[in-house]
């Protein structure tokens, strides 16, 4: 075995750690995969690991931090988050929670225009590896970079990170667009308006605005609104259908975290005084406060004022 070469654990046994595991076995990479399924605990998954990615849910992110904070790690260990959502309870990132816990360990962000599916068919895609530690990005970026998976490092981990968060909301919103089968003009404007305010809460977190032009931004808000593959799409078009919230997440497999990042977004949104009227709608119908139809009237009848 090549001198060169890691030793990988990925946590999260679904569609998206699988397609990472896929990418970092490609290159050769000891590459394994844990969940709460496996045989052996966390803690021995991880005692040789050169890289740490978390690809659970976010519902489990505390959880697996507060293991890995009392696990033995290599001192060299890299901490990579690979988990788009927001805290129900604190409103924190994944990176937040993973910074407060293992502040020790270096951490590196993963997001970009990733759909599972088509990764693991091989199929060409790019994503951003972000932290404030340029070496580790670029052991993460070596780890996972391919001939078919281009892979770009960044310094702004908390933007990298939002433009994957956010954007789930707004899929869920693009959905119910051409679930009503309302026009790619209409799907445009949605769009575009959607990523100013994606901008928004981007900058109140810390983040810098032009991150979200990129690929973890603009990028991964096309691919999410574009492909059918998209969970949170899935789910605003089922509900466009007629389908009830329930009944549209129970035909999706795996999680659509749009559904709860809106709810926190929202939170977060009121309480800091952030206008994000998109987000805001589709809140709104997802809590049943008001019909797909009145969500799109309300929005085509907002005040009158210049696009900025």
């Amino acid at each position: 075995m090549k001198s060169d070469l890691k030793n990988v654990t990925i946590i999260g046994s679904g569609a998206w750690g699988s397609a990472l595991a896929n990418l970092v076995n490609k290159n050769q990479h000891h590459v394994q995969i844990w969940s709460r399924q496996s045989q052996y605990s966390l803690a021995e998954a991880v005692s040789n690991s050169d890289a740490i990615i978390s690809a659970v849910s976010m519902k489990g992110v505390r959880s697996i931090a507060e293991q890995l904070k009392i696990a033995k790690l290599l001192p060299h260990a890299i901490l990579v988050s690979a988990t788009k959502g927001l805290e129900p309870i604190t409103g924190q990132t994944p990176s937040q929670i993973w910074r407060s816990l293992i502040p020790e360990h270096p951490l590196v962000v993963l997001s970009g225009p990733n759909l599972s599916k088509e990764i693991m068919a091989g199929k060409p895609a790019a994503t951003v590896v972000a932290s404030t530690d340029e070496l580790a990005a670029q052991f993460i970026q070596n780890i996972f970079a391919s001939r078919n998976f281009r892979v770009y490092t960044n310094s702004d981990p908390i933007g990298v990170e939002l433009g994957g968060t956010l954007k789930n909301v707004i899929a869920i919103a693009v959905g119910a667009c051409d679930g009503l089968n309302l026009g790619t003009n209409a799907k445009s404007a949605l769009i575009a308006r959607s990523l100013i305010e994606i901008i928004r809460v981007g900058v109140y977190f810390g983040a810098q605005p032009e991150t979200f032009w990129g690929l973890s931004g603009l990028g991964d808000l096309l691919a999410t609104c574009n492909s059918n593959l998209s969970r949170n799409y899935q789910i605003g078009y089922a509900i466009a259908q007629g389908n009830s919230l329930e009944e549209a997440i129970s035909n999706v497999h795996g999680t659509a975290e749009g559904v709860n990042t809106a709810n926190v977004l929202i939170e977060i949104s009121d309480r800091e005084k952030i206008t994000v009227p998109v987000s805001r709608y589709v809140y709104r119908l997802l809590k049943g406060e008001i019909t797909l139809q009145q969500a799109v009237e309300g929005l085509m009848e907002r005040d009158l004022k210049p696009e900025n």
